[in-house]
């Protein structure tokens, strides 16, 4: 029985050190990226600074990690300024470090507690709680947006889901990054608008039906960027092309809506927001001047 007893432990102690571990390495991952003020007397000619603040939005599993790459590089050359952090926990309860006050070109960084869940629903509660915190609370009324992968998806689901936003928080350019929106489609299918009859997506079917009855009547700017990994033509590895492509079939009915459409070869999931040739579209997109 002494035996058995230190055993158990013995597990015990070795199940508490690795959950400590998690803890700890979760923490980390969540710390979100450090922020530098632009400075003023060094602005380029060649980017436009504006009011307009760009939301960060990481996928299924995504933290600091996803844009740090893109926020550095931004910040070391003086295009754009990382001002807040919002955390989200699964119970919607909101955390922030930082402010908007109307800084140009700046970025603020969203993070889940907890991103890992079976399907993307949870994180569209917790992401329309964000928009609307960040409208109330900054009273922030129009935005940029970059998300990556389901970090789109479920961006699109919580703001067409919420007649409140529509009404409150104008979007202006939104930039998806391998971004999935209709999920049944096989890989092999290229994007022809009659699909959507093929659909059996009901996450898709209803966002379609929500979108149509989105009363749009300011210009908005789309760009769909697409990675394709090396050996393949119709995928980047995680997001076959006709499930991003299907955005386009949702956006049809709206005249104010511009779609743009990009892909990138031998560019993997995960490089579609740190290869630095994407990095330089989207701050062109953003910011560049014409």
């Amino acid at each position: 029985m002494k035996r058995l007893h230190k055993i158990g432990k013995f597990i015990g102690y070795g199940l508490g050190g690795l959950l400590l571990v998690l803890m700890v390495t979760q923490v980390f991952l969540l710390r979100g990226t450090a922020g530098q003020t632009l400075n003023t007397h060094a602005y380029r000619d060649d980017i436009h600074y504006s009011r307009v603040p760009t939301l960060l939005i990481p996928g299924w599993g995504g933290n600091t990690v996803t844009y740090n790459r893109l926020i550095r590089t931004y910040q070391r050359q003086n295009v754009a300024q990382k001002v807040m952090t919002v955390w989200v926990s699964p119970r919607n309860h909101i955390r922030v470090s930082g402010s908007w006050h109307g800084q140009k070109n700046a970025l603020i960084q969203v993070l889940f507690d907890w991103n890992y869940s079976a399907t993307y629903h949870p994180q569209v509660t917790q992401l329309r709680h964000v928009l609307i915190y960040l409208r109330t609370h900054y009273g922030i009324k129009r935005t940029n947006v970059i998300a990556h992968s389901y970090g789109g998806t479920e961006f699109i689901h919580a703001y067409m889901g919420s007649k409140w936003l529509q009404h409150h928080l104008q979007l202006h350019k939104l930039v998806f990054l391998g971004v999935p929106v209709e999920e049944s489609l096989p890989e092999r299918l290229s994007y022809r608008y009659p699909l959507i009859h093929h659909s059996k997506d009901q996450n898709f079917q209803r966002l379609y039906h929500q979108m149509k009855d989105w009363q749009v009547n300011y210009p908005v700017i789309i760009y769909n960027l697409m990675g394709t990994k090396k050996g393949s033509k119709v995928t980047d590895g995680s997001v076959p092309h006709i499930q991003s492509e299907m955005l386009k079939a949702l956006i049809q009915s709206h005249p104010t809506i511009e779609y743009h459409q990009k892909n990138y070869r031998h560019t993997s999931h995960t490089q579609l927001h740190d290869r630095p040739l994407i990095l330089r579209q989207i701050r062109q997109i953003l910011w560049g001047k014409e």
